[in-house]
């Protein structure tokens, strides 16, 4: 059966997205020709190390970027319409409605002085406009969505375990009904059996409600089970693009080979733990060419001249010399 025209629209779109930040009166590209979409229920995972763009692209799409930067290409739209993200005033009515993000460090994100439940309870009065009494009622309901007994809500956050904060970040960010969730590593300061359970229940969450998932993470090894595509970043752009089976099996652009070499596979010992040598660039001095050629092994001599177009390959996208016909 033929999908509907609105069944193949996407939620969210991110059109040739650039960000300058001011570092000592010095502008700086932070990330630049950044293109995605995103289709309702779909889970997608930004990927890359510290420096790679990766919450930068993320505070764009909900305008939270930092006083010292500015979109300066691009646009961003929800539902076909433009989202006013220059302007902080114009996005509030749109943030926790339309998007929302669950913040990596919830004991900083949370206010330590108030009970957890009147925390939840806040953006839907002001959200949605329910009175104290529902909205109170509502922020009990989430937290037991969210596996925590009712009952924890008269806590202070500094009463929880880092997994529990974390899961009031999550109800928190789904007060408002949102169609698209922001996972900015939601998980980095938690154990590994915490990760599992917040990673789980995110999947979980997705499901159940149909959400967008947008996961940015450093750890390519967490994207494997909770995420249907995944963007690898790089020095501010994104230089591959497919499903994660495919990228998992196949990488095709050197920096995603190595990233996936530099995760451990118990299924395999015998296989050696390539780390990737040399240091993430400086943006404010940027090398010429692809940003990847002075730590790629297998860079060729246009690699330092020439920044390759993220182009399509097989049934992703990659931005790479090594993958360009026309080139060779």
């Amino acid at each position: 059966m033929r999908a509907s025209p609105l069944e193949n629209a996407f939620l969210l779109e991110i059109d040739r997205l650039s960000v300058v930040y001011e570092l000592k009166c010095v502008p700086s590209r932070a990330i630049e020709n950044i293109s995605f979409a995103l289709r309702r229920g779909e889970a997608v995972a930004l990927v890359g190390e510290s420096g790679s763009g990766k919450t930068t692209t993320a505070m764009a799409i909900t305008g939270l970027l930092s006083p010292n930067a500015s979109i300066c290409a691009g646009e961003i739209r929800y539902r076909g319409v433009r989202l006013p993200v220059e302007s902080d005033a114009a996005m509030r009515p749109h943030r926790w409605r339309e998007t929302s993000v669950v913040f990596q460090g919830a004991m900083n994100a949370l206010n330590p002085v108030q009970r957890i439940v009147k925390q939840i309870a806040e953006p839907c009065m002001l959200r949605l406009g329910l009175p104290r009494k529902d909205a109170i009622s509502r922020a009990k309901e989430l937290l037991e969505l969210v596996g925590i007994p009712p009952n924890r809500g008269a806590a202070y956050p500094h009463e929880l375990s880092g997994g529990m904060r974390q899961r009031v970040m999550i109800a928190m960010a789904l007060a408002c009904h949102p169609s698209v969730i922001i996972g900015d590593e939601p998980t980095t300061a938690l154990d590994v059996i915490t990760q599992a359970q917040i990673l789980r229940l995110l999947g979980e969450l997705r499901k159940k409600l149909n959400l967008a998932l947008i996961l940015i993470t450093h750890d390519l090894s967490v994207v494997a089970e909770s995420c249907d595509r995944v963007m690898i970043m790089y020095a501010g752009r994104i230089v591959e693009e497919g499903n994660v089976p495919e990228v998992f099996a196949k990488p095709k652009h050197p920096y995603t080979q190595l990233l996936v070499e530099s995760i451990p596979n118990p299924a395999n010992g015998k296989r050696m733990i390539r780390p990737i040598p040399g240091d993430p660039p400086n943006l404010l001095n940027r090398p010429s060419g692809c940003a990847f050629h002075p730590r790629c092994p297998s860079a060729i001599e246009i690699c330092a001249v020439e920044v390759p177009e993220l182009d399509k390959c097989g049934q992703g996208r990659v931005a790479c010399h090594l993958h360009d016909s026309s080139k060779h």
